[in-house]
């Protein structure tokens, strides 16, 4: 099911609308703006003030101060508060490690943003819901503090057979082709409009074998030297925060197919345009690499 369009002054959380025009009225929100900072500052000995180590961002907070208005409808009420408390209890969300949901938002002059996270509480108050009011107070706790776009991007890039990509008129010999003996490479561009690092999904699909993926600009790679893939055949490399996964089409692990030197953790797109290039062993020139990804921003 898609998701519900924004309009100004609304969140979405586990599908359910918030804010301006709906019946929660949102009273304020905290937590939007720089989060916490994992410090590493340590005491210089035998001196005044202190030595700054690396700063990480901790989880960010949301705070959401709100109130169901339904007057007269205590029954509706308690069934937009059920709502509210439903995503949040899905087996696939709360039993699994790792695994996050949405808050979207949505600004004034500002696209809707999302972020990814546990609802962590949820506190009605029912001393005024036979009236139709039901203050509660909300906390997200998102894992991941970045703010991410939200929709997605999607580039997916064959490996070509030919140098140039092609032939110009008037054509003149020799004509170079690779031969299909040899590894096949292809350049793609990605391109994060955010301003931070974004984190792609990379799918490849056969038919190939001995796959590299390379980020062009700062020289990362992935490299599965003993990955064969026929024709079908997947693998997708998950380098998102929390995620950080290596699976194969029949859903098993396969990270032992990386080797030691690739960083799936250090695999990112910086902001701006990124020159993507990969690499295989395929003499059909029908295996297909796909990159998909949020462009990501650090702030809302």
């Amino acid at each position: 099911m898609p998701d519900a369009e924004l309009t100004d002054w609304q969140y979405d959380l586990g599908g359910v609308l918030l804010g301006k025009g709906t019946a929660i009225n949102v009273i304020e929100t905290s937590g939007l703006g720089r989060p916490p900072v994992r410090d590493a500052d340590v005491d210089q000995p035998g001196m005044d003030g202190v030595f700054p180590g690396p700063d990480y961002w901790a989880a960010r907070q949301v705070q959401i101060d709100a109130y169901i208005k339904l007057p007269g409808d205590p029954e509706g009420c308690h069934d937009l508060l059920a709502q509210l408390q439903a995503a949040p209890a899905a087996a696939g969300v709360r039993l699994s490690g790792g695994e996050t949901m949405p808050l979207r938002l949505k600004r004034p002059g500002r696209p809707t943003k999302r972020l990814y996270g546990r609802l962590r509480g949820l506190d009605p108050e029912f001393a005024e819901v036979i009236h139709g009011k039901l203050p509660i107070d909300i906390n997200f706790v998102a894992t991941d503090p970045t703010f991410y776009a939200d929709t997605e991007t999607t580039t997916e890039i064959p490996l070509g057979w030919l140098t140039g990509g092609g032939f110009a008129a008037p054509v003149q010999a020799p004509i170079f082709v690779q031969s299909g003996t040899v590894a096949a490479e292809r350049p793609g561009w990605a391109t994060n409009a955010g301003d931070t690092d974004a984190w792609p999904v990379i799918r490849i699909t056969g038919p190939c074998s001995d796959v590299t993926v390379i980020h062009a600009d700062s020289g990362r790679e992935l490299a599965l030297p003993t990955l064969t893939l026929t024709a079908g055949q997947w693998i997708e490399i998950d380098t998102r925060p929390g995620h950080r996964t290596v699976i194969r089409d029949n859903g098993g692990n396969a990270s032992a197919y990386l080797s030691p030197a690739s960083r799936i953790d250090l695999f990112t797109l910086p902001p701006g345009q990124s020159e993507m290039r990969w690499t295989a062993f395929d003499n059909t020139n029908t295996a297909r690499m796909r990159l998909t990804w949020r462009d990501a921003y650090t702030a809302l």
